[in-house]
């Protein structure tokens, strides 16, 4: 009687696995699903992958086995030709997006066509998260799927936005490589393509840079590191050192260039440069002696600008930068750059008399210095077939056309931007800031503020009433996870998760598709994925539902 009860189990328990059906209503919503009354796709063992086309759409359809694995625990398998029962990627120029899709599903085969392979990508992106997750993957035999329905229909897509970015600052706390991994399958798990990497700060120099041997050997410590919100009390616990070496940080970029996403690096200047300054005092205007700094916020140590041995400092290090970051986009910063030293520095001074620069529109002749220190780096960088993004400080002076501007402290600087010519990315505090907290729940230390996931989802970078020059000019949007109080990983994805999907969708959907209950509902199944990588993250928008 007991094994017949458990045969029955069994039974149920096989019939549960064999009634998977897939669901495209995904995070980001696709801008199309037509969906018909034909037979569905099965997707099963039997399948097979058939990828037409370069090393970029083999490597795809390894993406799209591997996930199918992860997933439902299927097992599908690579094939030269089609046959039924496949899942095929191409590439087809009747896709006008560079990162547009479109998948077909019928009864014989799922099509997934792009115009680039990053396109193809995407439309992999869509099908995996439509797919239903299986917990028990590799665990129970009996628990396995045994074969998933595909309904028929067409989905087109493409993004709202060429720019969808996540920034991580490794500066203020270090992650090891195997976190930084995991951020880009984040990014890449949301439709993301810029992975904006801030290894520059006050408090670290965190990358290998082999003229300079000091920035990594004293830059990259710190004596100790305050408690709280700048108390006066230390944990006399050194920090360090942590840097990436060169290798690690080219086995990065491949691993982001992979999936799609390119990687910016940033070294931020003229300010939060102690921990340099720390290593190469002489570049200072007062010459030191600087220390890393063991607190958070805003210094006047900063790079001299009088100095030509800065220049070629800074020249030598971005060499090195250019090396490793084959990204088009190099940040340089800009932000929070206090002149007060300059207005004592008597070679800044004279720099500022050579250069006749004078002081207008409500800001002074050092800030028109700051102007001529990054358009210097500018014209360098644009010698090397690079250009330049900075912080929306950079507005406070005559900046060099070709400059991108990141609109952080709310949304003017993205607008000023545009209304001077200037492509912009926004990731305006009051809505990206993923530092802050997201519940009202404080027991955990942040550094402040309060964004919900419904604040972030109800952004829109552009709106219907924007002006010609915000249309032409708002280039996408980024979300930034400064690191003074977050620590360790687990609380990196909690900070992150599930705001990344809201701002994800914003970065992804038309605006006019967008809607809060509708993305509540569908980013249930995206937590699905964040249970099976074992994710921390915040569950407050279903709290009720317990």
């Amino acid at each position: 009687m007991k094994k017949t009860f458990l045969t029955i189990l069994m039974a149920v328990a096989t019939l549960a696995a064999t009634a998977q059906e897939a669901n495209y209503n995904v995070v980001p919503l696709p801008q199309n699903i037509t969906l018909n009354n034909s037979k569905p796709f099965v997707l099963n063992n039997q399948t097979s992958i058939i990828a037409e086309g370069n090393e970029a759409m083999q490597r795809n359809a390894k993406f799209l086995k591997d996930y199918i694995k992860q997933t439902t625990g299927l097992q599908v398998a690579d094939a030269a030709t089609k046959g039924s029962n496949s899942i095929v990627l191409r590439l087809s120029k009747k896709i006008s997006a560079n990162e547009g899709y479109c998948i077909k599903v019928d009864a014989k085969k799922v099509v997934i066509e792009g115009k680039t392979p990053a396109g193809v990508f995407y439309g992999i992106q869509t099908l995996r998260k439509s797919l239903p997750v299986n917990k028990h993957c590799g665990k129970h035999a009996h628990h396995a799927m045994t074969s998933i329905s595909m309904p028929a229909g067409v989905i087109n897509d493409q993004p709202r936005f060429g720019y969808r970015g996540g920034m991580l600052d490794v500066a203020r706390h270090f992650f090891p490589v195997a976190f930084v991994k995991e951020y880009i399958d984040l990014l890449a798990l949301h439709n993301l393509n810029t992975f904006h990497f801030h290894l520059t700060e006050d408090q670290g120099w965190r990358i290998e840079i082999k003229k300079y041997p000091k920035l990594t050997e004293i830059g990259s410590k710190r004596a100790q590191t305050v408690v709280g919100h700048n108390s006066p009390v230390y944990d006399e616990t050194p920090y360090g050192p942590f840097f990436y070496t060169q290798e690690e940080l080219r086995e990065i970029v491949k691993y982001a260039a992979d999936r799609y996403i390119t990687v910016i690096p940033e070294i931020d200047m003229p300010g939060h440069m102690r921990a340099a300054l720390a290593a190469y005092p002489e570049f200072g205007c007062t010459g030191g002696p600087y220390t890393v700094a063991e607190e958070w916020g805003v210094f006047d140590e900063i790079l001299c600008a009088g100095k030509e041995e800065t220049f070629s400092f800074l020249q030598d290090i971005l060499d090195e930068i250019l090396d490793i970051f084959p990204s088009k986009v190099i940040h340089i910063g800009g932000d929070e750059a206090p002149r007060t030293e300059w207005k004592k520095c008597p070679r800044c001074q004279k720099r500022i008399e050579e250069q006749n620069l004078q002081g207008r529109n409500g800001f002074s002749k050092e800030a028109q210095l700051q102007c001529y220190f990054m358009n210097r780096i500018s014209k360098y960088l644009a010698s090397k077939g690079r250009t330049v993004i900075g912080w929306d400080e950079l507005l406070e002076g005559d900046v060099d056309p070709g400059t991108t501007i990141m609109s952080w402290r709310g949304t003017e600087g993205g607008e000023q931007a545009a209304a001077r010519g200037l492509n912009a990315v926004m990731t305006p505090t009051p809505y990206h800031y993923f530092d802050h907290y997201q519940n009202k729940d404080q027991s955990i230390r942040l550094i402040g503020g309060y964004i919900p996931i419904e604040k972030v989802y109800s952004y829109n970078p552009v709106p219907d009433d924007a002006s010609v020059e915000m249309k032409k000019h708002i280039i996408g949007v980024q979300a930034n996870l400064w690191t003074e109080y977050i620590t360790c990983s687990q609380l990196a994805e909690y900070q992150l998760l599930p705001r990344m999907a809201a701002m994800c969708e914003t970065a992804w959907s038309d605006n006019s598709k967008k809607d809060f209950n509708s993305f509540r509902e569908r980013e249930k199944k995206l937590t699905k994925l964040y249970d099976k990588f074992k994710w921390t993250y915040a569950k407050d928008m279903w709290k009720q539902e317990k």
